[in-house]
């Protein structure tokens, strides 16, 4: 179908639903959606170059115009460092080569430009690395650069079962000599120091010699930055018999790093020991290693690196540390190391992985979303979080933002039964002293806190005051997530030894926050920017709003909990907190029972925030497709005066709160704000896809479904080049586990209400609850297993079941 015939389409899809678009129950207007998708869902495959495969990514032709976006997909890390997928040689045309080391930042001055008070001098960035992973190929005076040489055949291949990057392909130089190289990346899972790579050369046609070039090089600058401005300084390199390091320091000796790297170096398999010529300079060492070859010959290299940070060692160990843990890699070999981490894949995968039937697309989104997930953030150190971008992309300067909170926390409370997302919650608290004096330069007081909207070290590093100062809505779900801990892992111990005193603090912000409004008699809370950041230093966001009031209501609950259950915890809580008892929870339930939401009772809806009716509402199908995303081609000023809605606000709140809404209340407004509603935020297609199937609008949901799984892989929003989008990748498996097959927690029990997609045969996946792993397979009938743990009873659309372990429960999938 060519561009005109879709906007011809558009434009009569535009017309109908602007006549449709005020009727709620119309159904017309949910079959215009529907075909909508479809025909935005065809001009995104139009995009796609990538070939469908459900363990893999595969490129299988140089994509040079789309090689900032195959660098961001093809992207290695282990938690403790990684890098965007570039070229192990070097390339002279377009390229974004970035790595990155985790919990290693520098601060950075804060740049605003005018009103300060409130934003810190300095916030912290992640910093590109030194490149580690760089092999250059010579010939006698030739150097490959598939920008200057003809590239004859290419193919790279992400094996995500096996977490390793693969690359062949075949060129000629600009005098004709015609090379084949396969090579093999390994960022090691059970070896999270060690960077592995395998660089085969085979010549075709080519006599001569052939050099080889492993080094480390610390020429390097952010992209962002100036080219003159210096990140790094070397504080020592060198290059002993058989191994290279360079030390490098951040600039204002925020952290250090290290890297050493030795080599194995093989000619037509035989290890050979040539001398290697040296490579010394102040910013990159190695080695250049060579051998004569003729047509047929080849050579492999095999580069271990080794990268330790000051976060883990005694800086003046880290050379030591480096070199040494470099030399015991090859001691140990590749084909041990590379069976130690894919062993290490393997029990990942036996804990998340998720299989669909009759949809290679979806399959190999959803296990694309889980692997990059997984291979940015390990889960066992609380010092670390997860950035926006994890180890693919600079942008929001590699900190955490309340993404984690939304998406990562209950993917990782939920798919495995290791302890990561304490870890995530007690990063969040060991910062309460930062939040807390974030709210004071603010004007709070007695200890209320107000968490970064966007932090490394617990200080805010954002600098636009609408969202630093104004989405404060944040607060709430580090308050939610603490909740969901107790809730699915059965137990209180985090709240009462940790997450009570964040609870008090941000309900101290909140009791604060509130203004009494004497004309409604009601509290409200304005000058804020709810989750929708295309509406600005609004009033009365219904979201934030609604979920101050739930925060509340959370806070007073369990510290009756902790005061009952763990009376020796509440004694030291209400001494470091200097908690008020009586005198605080009267204010805060004066607060839950007189907030103001804005609805419209006519509409049967709650209003997104004062005004938001004023505007002209229209369907995102009157925007001209060639105006999407809308934040690339509109003004600002535009945006906001516009009624389209960036990401879920009031959806989101109806998401969260799900027990205290009924269906037909979610329906409402589900169908009056899906339709203004751009997604051009990678937290919201995943929200909206869980809503659609809970009110049984299943293709709805799973036109959703795709967008939120397969945004990176098919740039929905015409971005992935600058990164991925990291913290919102587990939202696709919750599409699954709480929209598809209905999961929910009721009254302390766990219920599912299964549903499938037309397209699919069926789908299974493994979910944690309390102690106990289920596993569920839901198709022609639904399959539920209690694979760990003690009984369990389980409701299944309205019906409560025993589950035993060892023993199947069976039931008829409902229509």
């Amino acid at each position: 179908m060519k561009r005109s015939s879709h906007e011809l389409l558009l434009f009569f899809i535009n017309g109908l639903n602007f006549v449709f678009f005020f009727s709620s129950y119309c159904r017309l207007s949910v079959y215009l959606f529907i075909f909508t998708a479809i025909i935005t869902n065809e001009i995104h495959a139009m995009k796609r170059y990538l070939k469908t495969d459900e363990w893999n990514i595969i490129e299988d032709n140089f994509h040079a115009d789309n090689l900032r976006m195959s660098e961001s997909i093809f992207s290695l890390g282990n938690g403790r460092f990684g890098q965007r997928g570039n070229f192990e040689e070097p390339y002279s045309s377009d390229s974004y080569r970035g790595s990155f080391v985790a919990g290693i930042t520098f601060l950075d001055k804060t740049r605003v430009g005018w009103w300060k008070n409130g934003f810190p001098a300095f916030y912290t960035r992640i910093p590109y690395a030194a490149d580690w992973s760089r092999v250059s190929l010579r010939l006698i005076d030739e150097e490959l650069d598939l920008a200057q040489w003809d590239v004859n055949s290419f193919n790279r291949r992400l094996d995500m079962k096996a977490g390793i990057s693969y690359r062949d392909f075949e060129v000629t130089s600009p005098r004709g000599n015609q090379l084949c190289i396969h090579v093999e990346h390994i960022d090691n899972m059970a070896h999270p120091n060690l960077c592995l790579v395998k660089y085969n050369v085979t010549s075709i046609n080519y006599t001569g010699k052939i050099s080889l070039v492993p080094s480390l090089n610390a020429i390097i600058t952010n992209k962002d930055d100036e080219q003159s401005e210096k990140i790094w300084n070397i504080l020592r390199s060198g290059v002993t018999k058989d191994c290279a390091y360079l030390w490098t320091q951040t600039r204002r000796e925020d952290a250090q790093v290290c890297y050493a790297m030795t080599y194995h170096f093989f000619k037509n398999g035989k290890e050979t020991t040539s001398n290697p010529i040296r490579i010394e300079k102040e910013k990159q060492t190695g080695f250049s290693l060579g051998a004569d070859v003729k047509p047929g010959d080849n050579i492999t290299l095999i580069k271990y690196t080794a990268i330790t940070s000051s976060l883990y060692y005694e800086r003046h160990d880290l050379i030591e540390h480096s070199i040494a843990e470099a030399r015991q890699a090859k001691v140990s070999g590749w084909e041990t190391l590379a069976d130690d981490h894919q062993q290490a894949w393997k029990d990942i995968w036996n804990e998340m992985d998720v299989t669909i039937e009759g949809d290679p697309e979806a399959q190999q989104g959803i296990r694309y979303n889980i692997f990059q997930l997984c291979q940015t953030y390990r889960g066992d150190d609380p010092r670390l979080n997860i950035g926006p971008k994890g180890f693919t992309g600079e942008r929001y300067g590699g900190n955490t933002y309340w993404n984690t909170e939304l998406c990562c926390v209950p993917f990782f409370l939920l798919s495995t039964p290791r302890e990561i997302v304490k870890n995530l919650l007690i990063y969040r608290y060991n910062q309460l002293p930062k939040a807390i004096e974030n709210a004071r330069k603010l004007g709070f007081k007695d200890g209320a806190a107000l968490f970064p909207q966007v932090t490394n070290n617990g200080e805010e590093c954002h600098s636009e005051w609408e969202i630093t100062f104004e989405e404060i809505h944040r607060n709430n779900i580090i308050v939610y997530a603490i909740a969901q801990h107790a809730a699915l892992t059965g137990s209180k111990d985090y709240v009462a030894k940790y997450g009570l005193e964040v609870m008090i603090a941000v309900s101290r912000f909140w009791s604060q926050r509130v203004s009494f409004s004497k004309p409604k008699q009601k509290y409200v809370i304005l000058g804020v920017t709810g989750p929708d950041e295309y509406e600005n230093n609004v009033d009365n966001n219904w979201y934030t709003n609604y979920s101050c009031v739930q925060c509340l209501r959370m806070t007073l609950r369990y510290i009756e909990i902790i005061a009952g259950e763990y009376p020796d915890e509440y004694a030291r809580v209400r001494r470091v907190t200097n908690l008020r008892q009586q005198e605080e929870a009267e204010r805060w339930r004066d607060i839950i029972d007189r907030m103001y939401l804005p609805e419209d009772k006519e509409l049967g809806i709650f209003v997104q925030n004062d005004g938001y009716l004023d505007k002209e509402l229209k369907s995102t199908d009157a925007i001209p497709p060639e105006e999407r995303p809308i934040n690339q081609h509109w003004s600002w000023d535009r945006i906001l005066r516009s009624c389209y809605i960036k990401q879920s606000d009031v959806l989101l709140g109806l998401y969260l709160y799900y027990f205290h809404f009924d269906k037909e209340t979610v329906r409402r407004n589900f169908e009056f704000y899906e339709a203004m509603t751009v997604h051009e935020s990678s937290l919201s297609p995943h929200i909206h896809s869980i809503l659609a199937a809970r009110i049984g609008e299943v293709e709805r949901a799973y036109q959703l479904f795709m967008h939120a799984t397969r945004l990176d892989l098919d740039d929905y929003n015409n971005e992935t080049h600058q990164g991925l989008h990291i913290t919102s990748m587990p939202g696709s498996w919750l599409a699954i586990v709480r929209g598809f097959a209905g999961m929910e927690v009721l009254e302390n029990t766990l219920s599912f209400s299964p549903v499938v997609p037309e397209k699919w045969k069926g789908y299974s996946f493994q979910v944690n609850y309390q102690g106990r792993t289920l596993y569920m397979h839901i198709g022609k009938e639904i399959k539920i297993s209690l694979i760990a743990g003690d009984e369990l009873n389980i409701q299944v659309y309205q019906n409560v079941y025993s589950l035993k372990s060892g023993t199947d429960l069976k039931l008829r999938i409902e229509d």
